[in-house]
Formats: C-alpha cells, sequence, structure tokens
C-alpha cells in the first residue's frame, strides 16, 4: 500500500477567504438598514384637506368659516388659537365675550386642613385655585402638587385676590388665562365651540389679541380640534 497522501492548507487564503466574508457580511447589513418614514396621514385627513393652500392666510371670518368646513370630528369641536409670540413669558387674563362649553370647577380656598389633607392624597378634582394672600402659606405646603399642574395660585393671573367671590364670578362669567409654553413662546388657548356664530368667535378672538397687543403677535394659526390649521392674515384685522 503507498503512503496516504496530505493535504496542505494554505492559512493565508482562509484568512483572505474569512476577510472577504466579513466584508460582504457588512455590506449586507448596511443595506438592510433603511431610514425611518414619516407616519401618512389618513385617508380622511388627505381628501379634507386637498383643496387646502398651506401657504394662503386668510380674513378672520374666512379663518374660522374654513376651519369649521376641515374640522372632521363627530362630536362639537373646539377652535383653537395657536399663537406665536416675540418672548416667553407671556401670561394673564382675558374676559372673553362669548365664553361657551362646561364651566370651570374652582376651588376657593379659604385655609382648609382638610382640604389640604386631600390635596396631599392626590385628590386635585378642580380646574382653577383662587385665593386671599393670608392662605397662601398653607397652599405652600402643596405647591409641589398644584405647581406641575399648573394650579398654583398667582397674583399674575388673578388667582390670588382679596374678594374670593368676584373672583370666582369672573372667572365663571368667561375669564380665560392665556400663556405662553415654558419653553416656548407660543400660546394655546380655545376660543369657543365651533357650532358658535362665526360672529362670536370673531369677537373672541379680536378681544384676546387686541389684550396681547399687536406688538407681542407674531403670527396666528386657527384649527379645530380634529383637522388642519388655517393661517390668519393679521393685516386683515
Amino acid at each position: 500500500m503507498g503512503r496516504p497522501k496530505i493535504k496542505t492548507i494554505d492559512d493565508s487564503a482562509v484568512v483572505e477567504e474569512t476577510v472577504e466574508e466579513k466584508k460582504v457580511e457588512k455590506v449586507v447589513v448596511k443595506k438592510a438598514v433603511k431610514p425611518g418614514k414619516a407616519k401618512p396621514r389618513s385617508k380622511k385627513y388627505q381628501e379634507i384637506t386637498k383643496d387646502l393652500d398651506r401657504n394662503k392666510t386668510y380674513s378672520l371670518s374666512e379663518a374660522i368659516d374654513l376651519v369649521k368646513k376641515l374640522s372632521y370630528s363627530k362630536f362639537n369641536a373646539t377652535l383653537e388659537a395657536h399663537i406665536n409670540t416675540a418672548q416667553t413669558g407671556i401670561r394673564g387674563l382675558v374676559a372673553l365675550p362669548f365664553v361657551t362649553g362646561r364651566k370651570l370647577k374652582i376651588l376657593a380656598f379659604e385655609g382648609s386642613d382638610a382640604i389640604i389633607e386631600e390635596i396631599n392624597k392626590g385628590k386635585v378634582d378642580f380646574d382653577l385655585v383662587v385665593t386671599t394672600p393670608q392662605y397662601m402659606p398653607k397652599l405652600a405646603k402643596v405647591a409641589r402638587i398644584l405647581g406641575p399642574r399648573g394650579l398654583m395660585p398667582n397674583p399674575k393671573n388673578g388667582t390670588i385676590v382679596n374678594d374670593l367671590k368676584k373672583a370666582v364670578e369672573s372667572f365663571q362669567a368667561g375669564k380665560t388665562e392665556y400663556k405662553t409654553e415654558a419653553k416656548a413662546p407660543v400660546i394655546h388657548i380655545a376660543m369657543g365651540k365651533l357650532n358658535q356664530p362665526t360672529e362670536e368667535l370673531s369677537a373672541n378672538i379680536k378681544t384676546l389679541l387686541q389684550t396681547l397687543g399687536k406688538t407681542r403677535v407674531q403670527k396666528v394659526t386657527l384649527s379645530p380640534t380634529m383637522g388642519p390649521s388655517v393661517k390668519l392674515n393679521l393685516s386683515s384685522l
């Protein structure tokens, strides 16, 4: 019998082949990674906005009528105003002439220890807190709860007063707080319901813009609760 043949292995060839395989693998992985795509709008949204000119600005009455037309919610939607301002830190109160919707649940705080205890337990079932200066030290005990919710009374928004009854009545009658976002010069505020006459909604918006003042308003868009926004032509006001 002849001696068995010994097959030699070229280590360099193996190494070269392994490197090539890794190169191919890297290329495949790289091709497999695709950039994320923006979530497409619903068919209803696309249908409603197909004829909307995004670059056009409208007079106040035209903008409100268009927002009513573009709303696609099944409920009575809210007319929302989004106001770009010249700066942050803008805050105050405005008495809108035509307010509708649910009444605010207002806590008129008069120093009750029982209410402080309820707030500490997380029972915060009110939309606004008004109080007098003498009771502020007690409310300071629950500032960590009320503050993040925007409920801590403040003299700038008319919630620290001397006459609690008068303050509650004024808020229930349509006194509304406006304020810029904490880190952005923009105000988001409800102006009424879409089933209100256009004249009433126009009066609400004019009142707000007059209260803010022309120098602080840079841009205004109106929108329904569900639907696209419409740009307002400020020069038409």
